[in-house]
Order: C-alpha cells, then structure tokens, then sequence
C-alpha cells in the first residue's frame, strides 16, 4: 500500500446494530478494491475484521478493526466498530478519531438499540455521518419505512436520500442515484459489477422530487448556491456534488444510501461516495497523535493503534508522550489491516496507523514532539456497572492472574480492577456479561489463567440493639508464669458512629498500662465480626471494671480476655446485619419510566424523584446494594438496552427482620 498525502485519506467508522452487516460491508470494500480475491463470512470465521480467536467463536465483533482500503486515488481508513452494548468503549475510541461515521441499518430490523446509541454518540460531537440501508434483498425489507423510521426518530436531522432502491425485497437488483440521475442495475453473481441505465418512467417523478428536496437541503452549505437555488435557477450536477461535499462536512446533511451487502449491491456505489463526499482530515500545525486504541497480541507484543493530527510520525525516533511525561522511542510503525501488517517509513497527517512495543503509553495518550508539547482531547470512556469477583481456579496463581489482568485491562479501559479489602475479593466491573465473559476466555487463551467468576459478597456490617454488661476473663497456669487478665465491659448501640471506646475504671482494677490493649481486642473482634464475619460497627464501648495478677498479668492477656468479652456480649445484645445502602440515577427513555420505577420498588427501593428536564428523563432512588448486584443485566433488559444508571454509596441501613434471619443463616452456611 502506497504512501498518500492527506487531501488523499478518509477516516470513517462503521458503527450500528449487532447483524447489521458492518464487518461484511468492510469485507467486500476490500473485495471490490482488490485487496483480497474471495469474500469471507462471518458466520465461518474467515472475515479480515473477525480475526480474533473469541470473535471467531462467538461470531460477533468485540474489537475496532482498521481495515484501510484504495479505491478512487483515494485512501479510506475504515474503522469496522462491535455492535453490542458490552463493547461501546471501542465504539467511542474509534469515532474519536475519524471525520465521518457511517451508520449501517438493518433494511427489515430498521433503527436498532445500538444504532441510536451511535447516533446518539456522533450527535454529541458534531460528527459527520452517512446512513447506508443494508439488507434491502431481505423478505420484508423496506427502504422507505426504514427512511421514515429515521425521520420520525430524528425530525431536526436533514436526511435526504441520494440513492433509492431499484426494486424491492428478492427483486432489488441495483440503485437509482439521485445525484447523477442514472440507474445502476448489478449483476447478481455477488461480483460487484453493474450496467448503467437510465431511469425508467415509474422512478422519474420520485427521483425529481428527491432532487428538488437534495438541492434545497444542501444549497444552505454555500451562500452562492444558495442565491441561485432561491432566485429559481437549477443546480447542476457539479453544483449539487460541491454543495454536498461541503454539507456533509459541516454536518448540515445526512447522505442516506443503500445496499445489499450479502449480494455485493451498491457497495462499490458507496466506497465511490466515500471517496469523493467524505471529509478529508484536518491536520495542525505542531506534530501530535493520538493512541485510541491497544491491543496485547501473543506475538508482537503491545500494540498502540494511533491517528496521527499533525506532523509526521517516523521509524526509529523519539516521541515525546505528554500524557505521561516520558520519551519513548518509536521502532517500525506499520499498517494494518484486519491481523496483515505492513512496515512504512513514516506516517503523515491524517493517517492512522498501529506502533509496537511502545513501554509507556497507554489509550488515550498523546503523542508529540517535545520542543511543541501539547495535549489532545482524550477519550470519554462509559462508566461500567457491572462487578464481579474473580479469582483463579489454581491456588498460587494470584500472582499470574494479576499480571495477566494488567495486560489486558490494558486492550479495554471500560473494565476496571479493585480490591475489595473488607471481602477479600478481587473485584472486575465492566459494561456487561459478554465482555466479561470473553475475558475469562482471553485469559485462558493468552495466559493460561483458568478463572471463576461469581456474583460479588455484598460487604454488609454487624451491629447490636440493646445494652449489655458481660465479663471476659482469661487464665491460664503454666509452668513458670500463667496468663491472667480479667474485665468488665458495657456494650451500647451507637447508631451514625462506628465505634468509641471509653474507661471508667476505679482504684487501678485494670492498671493504665493494660487498658490501650483492652480497647486492641476489642478493635481486632470489631473487624472478624461476631456473628458471621462482618465487620461490627456502631457500638460503644466502655471498660468499667475487671481485675490483674501481679505476676500473672500481661497485655496479651487483658487483648485475649477483651475479645471473649465482646464476642460474648454481641451475642447478647440483639445482633443484626447492616446492609450498604446506595443511590442511583437511572437515566431511561421516558416509555420505560413506570417499569423502571416499579422494579425500583420491587428491589426494596424507595424513588425520590424523577427529573424530565434533561434530554433524557431520570429517575432517583435509595435502593440496597443486595438488590442490585445485578442491575446492569436487570436494566438492560427492562429498557431494550436504552437505559443507563450511576451508583454511589449512601450509607448503611439495617436489615429488615424478615429478612435478616434468613440471610444470617444462609451467611453461616457460606462460611462453614
């Protein structure tokens, strides 16, 4: 693959549903362009996009792939982006760096979950995108019902098709384009090919009005065109393809298209449009790159895929990472496309290429000279919400599963690692099951770390309810010196506290020097818990008598003797569980609300209010942490993937009683 300038490269992201057809649409770009002589499936694991060993398996993207293609004098870097909720980060790296997304639909399924959750994403930053009508060969399939589907969704949006369907259902066999005013039928071998026509009489009167309406719509993009379009004058064909070509890029526009991917059906119409209407990059003037993507191969090591904003990029330099405040040293970069790599000197402005072994840098860093240090907008990564706890399935493997983890959390900043200190736990949260899921598989594959995965412990505490007075005493004769220490302690709730400790001994019954390792065993007891090993809280406690042996006496045994006395005494004093109580925002369409609020209170929730002034509705609520282990899945479902929620710990409540006695069984079960 040649070297081109950048007036001469296109980025643009295929982003949409699951089974919408992108990684196949990437496919036959590269089977018309040449690059490869036989177009693969998806469903045999044989695509160039698909060539990780899980996506193989799960036939499903779980990872951007570049696939750059040349067609036209022009090269098309093309990001081929997973279509699953449980992969938007990689969504979101990819549309970071490119000028033109390109929404792929469904023909029969119309506007899914994940395409309005791209739309939604490239609506947010201003993105420029091309919508292409798949699947039109498809029983049921309907390019006008989808087009109105899209109208109704988004009345601000300018869609205006500039290509319909020649034919319907089995009888698609070609597109008639709006631009140019012309037929083209294809072959229906799957070769791509096609014959030029023109349009029959049945089209001519759609074709017109489309026309009128494409003129209309893009002559806002330029004042002149503008002039002439109002004072009555038609735009030519060369006056409508400039006036697109700035439209689109000023996203005053949205070009629909369509295609039967499967059929190899105006796919060759699209990379011509890709080619001519896509924006080209903008480029500044200091050198500066931006790493949005990683991914650890068993072979090659780390690799940093980059776009590159200004400058060039060189083989065997320096570059400086002012994310990070280091030096690195840049070996070979080289193309990419689908797992085939090809070294290259450099890589100019507006290119995106992939660099290996690079020890410091990390998704999202930029990179840059460091006379002309300056930092690029990163990456907004989604909050993950679903926890799990792993652990290895081999004792003595912690040390290999944490070293594996750190590699691979490196490949997707949307899972995130923790210890949980007072469950012992190690702690993965991401965005769902299927990116978890694939994880465990990676770490077998990769690193050979077989792992279990379970529902995280919640981290409840254990408190008292009424006062009590008990004694502890420990005594023990020995050869030589025994061991006496003996006390009186009052335990009381103190409810909004976690815990004090107080002495009101008189005439020396436990000398001063004792009483700091009184208050240590109780502390220690505290943190073992009583009952069923949770941590106790809200307690008082207060040392007011006991008795010493001159001899016998020691600080281990008044510890010893402090913690018989509090465990006794929370046996005593009417334990209960404290449970961790959270608050969550749940953002949801505002058709899921009394859903969403019912199952809020069918959790043990209680709703605090609800808020429709953002542009989408909220809903606050205190639910138990108990409940929503889980939510992220629960939610899903609720909402047809629509829904999202933040979480934060409020405080600790106690257990209802109901409940409580069946949880405090069901713990001492898991314990034994």
């Amino acid at each position: 693959m040649k070297t081109y300038d950048t007036k001469q490269l296109r980025n643009v992201c295929l982003v949409g549903h699951g089974g919408a057809g992108k990684t196949s649409l990437a496919e036959t770009f590269l089977f018309n362009s040449g690059a490869i002589n036989r177009i693969g499936k998806v469903s045999e694991g044989n695509t160039i996009s698909d060539y990780l060993p899980e996506e193989v398996k799960h036939k499903v993207s779980i990872s951007t792939s570049l696939i750059p293609f040349e067609w036209q004098g022009v090269k098309v870097n093309v990001l081929d982006s997973p279509g699953y909720l449980d992969f938007l980060g990689e969504v979101k790296s990819a549309l970071r760096v490119v000028e033109c997304g390109v929404l792929v639909l469904c023909g029969t399924a119309g506007l899914e979950v994940q395409a309005e959750i791209a739309w939604g994403l490239m609506e947010e930053q201003k993105l420029p995108r091309i919508i292409v009508i798949n699947k039109l060969d498809r029983k049921n399939a309907n390019y006008h019902k989808v087009l109105d589907q899209l109208k109704d969704a988004y009345p601000q949006a300018k869609l205006v098709p500039v290509q319909i369907p020649l034919g319907q259902e089995s009888g698609f066999t070609g597109l008639i384009d709006i631009l140019d005013n012309k037929v083209y039928e294809y072959d229906l071998d799957g070769s791509g090919k096609y014959s030029t026509k023109e349009v029959p009489d049945e089209y001519k009167e759609e074709v017109d009005l489309l026309r009128e309406q494409l003129s209309e719509v893009v002559a806002e993009a330029d004042d002149e065109l503008l002039m002439k379009y109002l004072e009555g004058e038609g735009l030519t064909e060369a006056d409508l393809q400039n006036a697109l070509q700035l439209g689109l890029k000023q996203n005053l526009v949205i070009p629909v298209l369509c295609a039967s991917v499967s059929r190899n059906i105006g796919v060759s119409k699209l990379m011509d449009f890709l080619a001519k209407y896509a924006p080209v990059p903008e480029v500044v003037s200091e050198t500066s790159a931006l790493v949005f993507k990683t991914l650890t191969d068993p072979y090659v090591g780390k690799m940093s895929y980059f776009r590159v904003y200004g400058g060039k990029i060189k083989a065997e330099s320096l570059v400086y990472n002012s994310s990070r405040d280091v030096e690195e040293k840049i070996g070979q970069p080289f193309y990419l496309r689908g797992k085939t790599q090809e070294p290259i000197g450099f890589v100019c402005a507006g290119d995106i290429a992939v660099i290996a072994k690079l020890q410091e840098v990390k998704t999202g860093d930029t990179l840059c000279g460091k006379d002309h240090p300056l930092r690029l907008a990163g990456i907004d990564f989604p909050i993950p919400t679903l926890s799990v706890a792993i652990q290895p399935k081999t004792k003595g493997d912690e040390d290999k599963l944490s070293s594996a983890l750190s590699r691979l959390l490196e490949e997707d900043p949307t899972i995130i690692k923790t210890k949980n200190t007072e469950t012992k736990e190690l702690i993965l949260t991401g965005l769902g099951e299927m990116q978890i899921d694939i994880l465990q598989e990676k770490l077998a594959r990769k690193f050979g770390v077989e792992v279990t995965l379970k529902v995280p412990r919640v981290p409840y505490r254990e408190t008292i309810r009424k006062a009590v007075k008990v004694e502890g005493k420990h005594k023990k004769q020995t050869g030589g010196h025994g061991q006496y220490g003996h006390v009186w302690i009052n335990l009381e709730p103190l409810e909004g506290s976690d815990f004090e400790f107080t002495e009101s001994i008189f005439g020396g019954a436990v000398p001063k020097q004792y009483i700091p390792a009184v208050e240590k065993g109780i502390r220690e007891a505290m943190a073992e818990g009583a009952m069923v090993g949770y941590p106790v809280t809200d307690i008082k406690v207060t040392l007011c008598d006991g008795s010493y042996h001159a001899v016998d006496s020691s600080e281990m045994a008044f510890k010893l003797a402090a913690i018989m006395a509090f465990r006794k005494g929370v046996e005593q004093a009417k334990p209960t569980l404290l449970e961790p109580v959270v608050e969550i925002e749940v953002r949801v369409p505002e058709a899921f609300m009394g859903d969403v609020i019912a199952d809020l209170n069918g959790k043990r929730g209680r709703v605090l209010g609800m808020d429709s002034s953002g542009k989408t509705p909220s809903i606050r609520a205190h639910v138990p942490q108990a409940e929503m282990m889980r939510y992220a899945i629960d939610l899903r479902s609720l909402t047809q993937g629509k829904g999202s929620f933040t979480m934060s710990f409020l405080r600790y409540e106690e257990v209802p009683s109901k409940i409580s006695e069946a949880l405090i069984n069901q713990l001492k079960t898991a314990n034994n």
